[in-house]
């Protein structure tokens, strides 16, 4: 159920196949929370018998599951949703600190936007503690930056530009250098402030 990239998946699949046995492979998004609640969504891919005999426990880990079909399909899902995540976090950071840096209150922000079109419960959850300076792990900033790279990667093989993936990319892999790696996602904020002291 871990993040890996697609041909990862495939050659588990083929490992465990050419002995005889069943493979289905299941990536989950959601952090920390989501998971102790069971309110994880469940990407699976592989064995379709195996998929239909797992449903129960995926309806105890999660609020909805999802049959992709082969496997590496489960991978790629997981691949792109935490790859806009990471884009999503880098431009409400950004947001943050414009809102900061101009004057307004980046509270009055939050607020804004949880009422508006682009209102979702990563801001809402997230955003309250990142303007406290708390990072407690829900999901680790070397982690996302490592999905960053695998759906940069599955983009060059599918011929799809992504820069402002490739930019969110550097992003992390700056706040990876700021020795962030183990703090939670939202840590990349701390990227910013840095450019701001230095400015």
């Amino acid at each position: 159920m871990s993040t890996v990239d697609p041909e990862t998946s495939c050659k588990i699949n083929e490992a465990i196949t050419s002995k005889g046995g069943r493979f289905l492979e299941a990536p989950v998004s959601g952090s920390k929370q989501p998971a102790e609640t069971g309110q994880l969504v469940i990407l699976a891919a592989g064995d379709k018998a195996l998929y239909e005999a797992a449903i129960p426990a995926f309806d105890i880990l999660g609020k909805k599951s999802f049959f992709l079909g082969q496997v590496g399909n489960g991978a790629k899902m997981k691949l792109v949703v935490n790859m806009i995540m990471g884009s999503m976090m880098n431009a409400f950071s950004e947001g943050l600190t414009l809102a900061d840096r101009s004057g307004l209150n980046p509270h009055d922000l939050l607020d804004v936007l949880d009422l508006g079109a682009i209102a979702n419960p990563m801001f809402k959850g997230k955003g309250p503690a990142m303007l406290q300076n708390n990072y407690s792990p829900a999901f680790p900033l070397k982690h996302q930056q490592k999905d960053m790279r695998l759906a940069l990667a599955l983009g060059d093989e599918n011929s799809v530009p992504m820069p402002v993936a490739a930019a969110s990319n550097e992003a992390f892999k700056k706040a990876r250098s700021m020795g962030l790696g183990d703090m939670d996602f939202s840590a990349v904020f701390e990227t910013l402030k840095v450019l701001k002291h230095s400015s």
